[in-house]
């Protein structure tokens, strides 16, 4: 059965029932292996997911004794040298993904970069470069830093796929849930669309993975890229992924060709040769105290029923959203549970100093110029209960104008 077609549980409008819920949640064991902060709901995990209680031992056995007393031993005594690939595939049932076609490395930028332009090394006659006027900035940002292409924009370019994609694209690139909307593509449908016009397709999973099923592989997906300290709660500036379609890998060309994706590293040829497979993706060596901290929270994932933490997912968006109807918010997150992710965004004219207003009660959120209140729910830690709280502290933030404190009103920064 699809995680679309599990239905949303009958949803509460009492704390009580709300506790209920939780009583009968069974990610709810789950909760355990973090740490959070007392006295506060969390609803920031789509920008900085939560401590995993594993990680401090997990890094500090790397500091302390693989690299205290291994030193450069390490690498292959500890295992050191094949994290990438190994974390790739300890990653890829999470994007739905075979073995060998994922891989853990830099940021999300610099992957991008890579995938982006071996995908339009691969339609060398074609100059179009499709993308979204809304996508995450660092995403539009390398449309223009890739080369000489046109880049033609939904929402700037036209208002739908089918009259932008042609015979002339040679990549589309798209965010697989709307960064600041929640809104969630139909990845099957569009990777179709753009197969049907001979381009490739390119997805970016920063808002998705670990936060939903994905399913690369059974969408024909080409490329795709990621981060792991959202959803994933890999730690602040936790590697991110790559993944590239075996069908795609002896022929793909990157444009960052550093040691490690050499074909011999250890062998210091002066002349470069891609590594068969995807580890050709690689550039240079890798931040391994930040792999120590992913390394700790595929752990929790290993346990994770991804069907399930959908399903949670939607209860939690879906009884915010019914909470928060009353207190008259534009909800801009589609209402229909197969197109979202799992956030809630709502307008307010005032968003920023709600936010910082919320944040002063213990209710962590953020903001997204102009007028955006965004709202996480991460299912492996989030209750149905602090939903509730997170809707009632809203309502007296909003009731009570305390919003309005000039405290509030001058950006700090704080608020990302």
């Amino acid at each position: 059965m699809s995680s679309e077609d599990i239905p949303v549980a009958v949803l509460p409008l009492s704390r009580r029932a709300a506790e209920d819920l939780d009583a009968a949640d069974p990610l709810r064991p789950l909760r355990a292996r973090f740490t959070l902060p007392e006295g506060v709901v969390y609803l920031d995990g789509n920008s900085l997911g939560a401590l995993p209680v594993d990680t401090p031992a997990r890094v500090a056995e790397m500091v302390t004794r693989e690299w205290g007393q291994g030193l450069i031993r390490s690498w292959n005594d500890a295992g050191w040298y094949d994290l990438p690939r190994g974390l790739g595939d300890r990653l890829a049932p999470l994007v739905g993904a075979a073995a060998g076609q994922v891989v853990v490395c830099d940021s999300t930028s610099v992957n991008l970069f890579k995938v982006l332009t071996a995908a339009l090394r691969l339609r060398p006659q074609r100059p179009v470069i499709v993308s979204e006027l809304g996508s995450f900035p660092t995403d539009l940002y390398l449309t223009e830093g890739v080369g000489a292409y046109q880049r033609r924009l939904l929402g700037r370019d036209g208002d739908t796929l089918e009259q932008l994609i042609g015979a002339d694209t040679a990549v589309v690139l798209l965010s697989h849930v709307d960064y600041r909307t929640g809104r969630l593509q139909d990845m099957a449908a569009v990777t179709e669309l753009a197969h049907r016009h001979g381009a490739l397709m390119v997805w970016d999973l920063c808002h998705s993975a670990g936060a939903l099923p994905v399913r690369l592989d059974d969408c024909g997906v080409d490329f795709a890229v990621g981060c792991t300290y959202k959803y994933l709660n890999g730690g602040p500036g936790s590697p991110a992924f790559l993944y590239a379609a075996a069908r795609h890998q002896q022929d793909a060309r990157q444009p960052l060709t550093g040691w490690f994706g050499h074909a011999a590293p250890f062998a210091f040829e002066p002349d470069y040769r891609p590594a068969e497979g995807v580890g050709r993706f690689l550039t240079g060596t890798p931040p391994l105290l930040s792999f120590a901290g992913l390394e700790a929270a595929l752990d929790v994932w290993d346990d994770v029923d991804l069907d399930a933490l959908r399903a949670k997912s939607l209860s939690l968006s879906t009884l915010f959203l019914e909470l928060t109807a009353p207190l008259g918010l534009e909800p801009v997150t589609p209402a229909a549970p197969e197109q979202r992710g799992s956030q809630v965004s709502l307008r307010h004219p005032q968003a920023y100093r709600v936010m910082r207003a919320l944040i002063d009660r213990g209710v962590i959120g953020d903001y997204r110029a102009p007028d955006v209140l965004r709202f996480g729910f991460t299912p492996l830690y989030l209750s149905h209960a602090e939903v509730w709280q997170a809707a009632e502290t809203l309502r007296e933030v909003l009731d009570s104008g305390s919003w309005r404190d000039p405290r509030f009103a001058a950006p700090t920064g704080a608020v990302t």
